[in-house]
């Protein structure tokens, strides 16, 4: 599956790297550089996976560290997708919170099937709300 990837659990990316994996996927996040930078580096949790010198992917968290951990960003290069990539980061970060009382994430699209095969599942009658700036969605 994630074959020669190596994951890394680290708050420090080099921005060049953390700018063209967003811009690879088309992210909004990735038109507001310094703050999408500032933002990665106070995530709770940070894993980032490598093959080589390249970043092909990274997901993170934000926690108030006891109860509710929000899984924020997933990305993985486009053409790394399918590889067992995305899963590997996701089961890492969850490894930092197993007995936390709520697991959280938005997902749309294709994501939801894969977020469902990592053991999310629809909250009850709940519906995902946001202000959103950005025009990818």
């Amino acid at each position: 599956m994630a074959n020669n990837i190596e994951f890394r659990y680290n708050p420090d990316l080099p921005s060049e790297a953390v700018l063209a994996l967003y811009r690879s996927l088309d992210w909004a996040a990735a038109q507001k550089p310094q703050a999408l930078c500032r933002a990665l580096a106070a995530s709770h949790g940070l894993v980032s996976a490598w093959h080589g010198q390249a970043l092909v992917g990274l997901g993170n968290t934000l926690s108030d560290g006891h109860l509710v951990v929000y899984y924020s960003h997933l990305l993985v290069q486009p053409s790394y997708q399918g590889r067992g990539i995305g899963r590997g980061i996701v089961e890492r970060l969850m490894a930092r919170y197993p007995d936390f009382h709520q697991h959280v994430v938005v997902a749309d699209g294709d994501a939801v099937g894969f977020y469902r095969k990592c053991g999310f599942e629809t909250a009850g009658n709940t519906r995902s709300m946001w202000i959103y700036a950005g025009d990818d969605h």
